[in-house]
């Protein structure tokens, strides 16, 4: 609601007024204008000349305008407790999952260079990832970076196993591209089996938990069935590697 340009507009006694509000935002949509001018030190003229200048036609449409932007601006309480991950444990207590690791595992031996790909937290599950499966003896590289160069030389018998929790992050899809088109095996590990990356894939381990958001920018969906994927694919693979 306050943008660089209108605050940069403002005296002295207007940022008063400004600075008053975002000190004390549950409070100041309820007050009067005089309220608010007293508390804040000065004029009623003062309040209505800052209100014009955030283009309001004074105090009461400020107030409403203000009010709704904090009701927007308020994020979702993140759901809590053990449901879904009992969900999620309980729906892959099958043979059918087994089979699934099991099959991924093997694409997984028989590759020569594994990389583990994924950005923000999905980029710190791949750097697990690929530690994890060196530490069982299978050597991986993670790159957490979808504008890392990646040199031709590398895709020969390489597989790359994409983290990414909705599937359609651009710059992962467009790593996907990159090695599809180089003719190499994809192993997907996201929460959505019908999203553009499983579509892409060679084959997918998908997990269904409640995908959660505290905005349109931060998404705190659990991982925990991404390590439990990781892990599982790491012990099988190691129990392949010693047979």
């Amino acid at each position: 609601m306050f943008a660089h340009r209108d605050l940069s507009s403002l005296n002295d006694l207007e940022m008063q007024v400004y600075r008053f509000i975002i000190r004390h935002p549950d409070s100041v949509s309820y007050m009067t204008i005089r309220d608010l001018a007293t508390r804040a030190g000065v004029s009623t003229t003062t309040v209505l000349r800052f209100c014009r200048k955030m283009h309001c036609d004074g105090w009461s449409e400020f107030r409403i305008r203000f009010r709704l932007a904090q009701e927007q601006a308020t994020p979702p309480t993140a759901p809590s407790g053990p449901g879904a991950m009992l969900s999620f444990f309980k729906s892959i207590h099958n043979a059918e999952f087994e089979q699934q690791i099991a099959q991924a595992a093997q694409m997984i031996l028989q590759a020569d260079h594994i990389f583990f790909i994924g950005a923000g937290t999905s980029g710190s599950l791949g750097k697990y990832g690929a530690r994890f499966f060196s530490n069982i003896g299978k050597f991986s590289h993670h790159i957490d970076d979808p504008y890392y160069p990646v040199t031709p030389s590398v895709y020969t018998s390489a597989l790359a196993i994409i983290l990414s929790v909705s599937g359609e992050t651009e710059e992962i899809l467009r790593f996907a591209s990159q090695f599809s088109l180089s003719h190499c095996k994809i192993i997907a590990i996201t929460n959505h089996d019908s999203s553009s990356l499983a579509k892409m894939a060679d084959f997918t381990l998908s997990y269904h938990v409640p995908q959660t958001r505290l905005d349109d920018r931060v998404d705190i969906t659990t991982q925990v069935p991404v390590i439990y994927i990781i892990e599982t694919l790491g012990r099988t693979l190691a129990s392949m590697i010693s047979h």
